[in-house]
């Protein structure tokens, strides 16, 4: 077996570990991706299109999991301040709790038993095999906005900073989130 198999092999083997801890608290693996999308997305991704550009699947999977998800009480959708035609999806305190028992959050544990200068490989490797993979395939990166070519620090019209894209200004929280418009530096 080459050793790219091997490697596939490992990442395909702990995808499903993490898949079997996803499926607890009664969410499923694409119920849990969504809720962890609108944690990290900013204002310009939280909504429908953004979560269905992010997990690359049908319009209809992401409109039946945002209803279960409301109907469970962990998200609200509320009309886009920005676009009439669309909405905006957000957690509510409920589904900001849920995430804190997320199951993914026992791989930090994990993590962390690794010497640090293995997590930062195993970062920098597997962030190089996720762009490559995204690329192929044609997807949206969906980077953090301080990470973005668009991103200006201390603009004279930001909070304090701006993206030059959507000509909008952010704030530092703003620069911690994912962003569908992404564009690496």
């Amino acid at each position: 077996m080459s050793d790219d198999r091997r490697l596939i092999d490992l990442l395909d083997r702990l995808a499903r570990v993490a898949g079997n801890d996803r499926n607890a608290l009664g969410l499923n693996p694409v119920q849990w991706e969504a809720l962890r999308f609108f944690a990290r997305a900013n204002r310009f991704s939280c909504n429908p299109s953004g979560l269905r550009q992010y997990l690359g699947v049908t319009k209809g999977t992401v409109s039946q999991t945002i209803i279960a998800l409301e109907k469970k009480g962990l998200l609200k959708k509320a009309p886009d301040p920005q676009d009439r035609r669309g909405v905006e999806v957000r957690l509510t305190a409920s589904g900001k709790k849920l995430l804190a028992d997320d199951p993914l959050n026992r791989w930090q544990a994990d993590l962390a038993a690794l010497p640090s200068a293995k997590r930062r490989s195993l970062e920098s490797a597997l962030g190089d095999l996720l762009r490559a993979a995204l690329h192929n395939r044609e997807r949206q990166p969906f980077g953090f906005c301080r990470d973005c070519v668009h991103f200006l620090r201390h603009h004279e019209n930001g909070e304090p900073h701006f993206c030059a894209l959507l000509e909008a200004p952010l704030s530092d929280d703003d620069s911690a989130l994912i962003c569908r418009e992404q564009s690496p530096g």
